[in-house]
């Protein structure tokens, strides 16, 4: 329903129900909200300390980058399970270039965004172009960074050029966040640059996702592909960029991964694809697609990040303690998710059998 704005001679439209990316969203950043305040009351203060925070953003900012792209690629209604050996390639090959051949680091750069870019050309060509089912095409993308990390280098080396050594040792210091060592001398909080590029590209990423043409594109590929067909949507070019930006933040990712371990390793980033895809799950993107927030994905990772830290502290140190505790939350949020799906589907065919004639043609048939 509408109602006429007599001071500007428009219409106001009555406030819309929550969407459900809104509601995933809500539900995520919520849940993040009660496990850490719950953290802080059982688990010590420890976790009251902004450093703690800020420590959780430190180690997990190269998920950040690549979750978002994830999500992007998840709410077209595909997937990329590419991205860990992606960035498991750029880290090896920028150690590489900036230990043994004396690169610079702007060089570096360079490269890890050209790999992460070649990945997501010929995997969204293959994917939007050739329609080949995405899982088996990023599976293939995935063994070949990984073989591909092994032929640039086989052992894990630390990285010892100065200009890189500096970069990842640098720290954005916030002078009025901190906390009181035993010593009673107040620490500012610090947090890596990593941090800030992991930020930007989330802050740009829903910035276009919201209030773009093309980001709507995205949702409405995901929604329904025919649909999206009729109202001249062009669905392959749409898929195709899904892919290469995901690529390329596979390829951002992986340099900020390299610049918060310093090191080249054919292990490295080793299960970084599912965490990824655990992160846009938990933040409330779909696997049907068209539903999805970068917010949300966000928070799952947080909320990820979280639960890990959490299992630590109780003492569960083994890995399968916190393999079983992810494992029960990402059940949790499948089946909200598929709650959400069968509302959603009854709220179509209610609105449906409202329409003029709807009966009639359901009777005829």
């Amino acid at each position: 329903m509408s109602r006429f704005n007599r001071q500007g001679g428009g219409i106001l439209k009555a406030p819309s129900k929550m969407t459900d990316t809104n509601l995933l969203t809500t539900i995520t950043v919520c849940v993040f909200l009660i496990m850490y305040l719950g953290a802080i009351i059982f688990l010590g203060e420890g976790f009251l300390k902004p450093q703690a925070f800020f420590n959780i953003l430190n180690a997990n900012a190269a998920l950040i980058i690549l979750s978002c792209g994830m999500s992007l690629v998840m709410i077209t209604g595909g997937i990329d399970i590419s991205v860990g050996g992606v960035t498991a390639l750029v880290a090896m090959s920028c150690a590489v270039f900036l230990d043994e051949k004396g690169g610079s680091v702007p060089v570096a750069i360079l490269i890890a965004i050209g790999i992460g870019l070649a990945f997501g050309i010929v995997q969204g060509y293959l994917v939007a172009y050739l329609e080949i089912q995405p899982f088996i095409v990023t599976l293939a993308g995935m063994f070949f960074a990984r073989g591909m990390t092994t032929i640039v280098h086989t052992d894990p080396f630390n990285v010892s050029n100065p200009d890189f050594v500096a970069l990842k040792d640098s720290r954005i210091v916030i002078p009025f966040l901190g906390s009181t060592n035993r010593k009673g001398i107040f620490v500012p909080a610090k947090v890596e640059l990593g941090v800030v590029v992991a930020l930007l590209v989330a802050a740009l990423l829903f910035f276009a996702l919201k209030w773009t043409k093309t980001g709507r594109n995205f949702y409405a590929v995901g929604g329904n592909r025919q649909s999206a067909l009729m109202l001249g949507v062009n669905v392959k070019r749409t898929t195709f960029l899904s892919h290469v930006i995901c690529g390329l933040l596979a390829g951002v990712g992986g340099f900020v991964y390299f610049m918060h371990v310093g090191s080249g390793s054919p292990q490295h980033a080793s299960g970084a694809e599912m965490n990824a895809i655990a992160s846009s799950i938990i933040g409330g993107t779909m696997l049907t697609g068209g539903v999805g927030n970068i917010i949300g994905t966000v928070f799952g990772v947080l909320a990820l990040a979280l639960i890990q830290n959490i299992v630590s502290s109780v003492g569960l140190d083994d890995a399968w303690w916190t393999g079983i505790t992810v494992a029960g939350m990402l059940c949790i949020f499948l089946v909200v998710q598929s709650i959400i799906i069968a509302r959603r589907k009854k709220r179509d065919l209610s609105a449906a059998n409202k329409k003029p004639g709807s009966k009639e043609k359901a009777a005829a048939s």
